[in-house]
């Protein structure tokens, strides 16, 4: 081994120049036709895993048939394809709950929520909880008990509200706040929103 391949050993920063010089060296030999059938087979895989796939699921009792992409959220394909904006995209990463809606009975964050995943389920947003002009309790108490400020929040509160009743975590104002806990209002609500929950769950209300 003569000395300058001693210093080559020696030297991080050398031995990588010379890893960098010899890959660019490699690609910049190759064929321009091998190139274009990589970048070519990269866009079939691209194209392969985005290729949209059927979807059918009951929403607010009404049957949908949609073809969507693999990666496409439960909430997107409300908002987006069936424009039921009532579900709301707050942090688009799970912790506000903004986006709550019930799947089967039980209440989910939309946003971490595959629509490919809810395949065959039955969905029911917040435009779902009326019934015609008839308001669902949970929204008369929001109403009845100002639940709400800017009422971005609102929806998925009471989304989660009504869930709270149903799997019978409303039976105290303690409980009912650790079971909220996963929906925030920036604007400070929270003891109304209590009062509402209480007021439903002692009037005996059902979803």
């Amino acid at each position: 081994m003569d000395a300058r391949q001693q210093t080559d050993l020696k030297d991080p920063s050398r031995r990588s120049f010379i890893k960098q010089s010899s890959l660019l060296t490699a690609v910049a030999l190759t064929p321009a036709t091998a190139l274009k059938a990589a970048e070519d087979h990269l866009d079939e895989q691209i194209a392969g895993v985005l290729e949209k796939l059927p979807l059918r699921m009951e929403v607010n009792g009404e049957m949908h048939n949609l073809s969507v992409e693999p990666r496409a959220t439960l909430l997107d394909i409300l908002r987006e394809e069936m424009d039921l904006t009532g579900t709301k995209k707050g942090c688009d990463h799970g912790q506000c709950g903004a986006c709550t809606v019930h799947v089967d009975g039980q209440r989910v964050n939309s946003c971490l929520t595959l629509g490919i995943m809810v395949n065959g389920k039955k969905v029911t947003t917040i435009e779902g909880l009326a019934k015609g002009d008839v308001l669902h309790p949970m929204q008369e108490a929001f109403l009845k008990h100002d639940g709400f400020q800017c009422g971005y929040c609102t929806p998925g509160q009471i989304m989660s509200a009504v869930a709270c009743i149903n799997e019978g975590h409303a039976n105290s104002e303690g409980e009912i706040r650790e079971y909220m806990s996963g929906n925030i209002c920036r604007c400070g609500a929270y003891p109304n929103i209590v009062n509402a929950i209480m007021d439903v769950k002692n009037g005996g209300m059902e979803a």
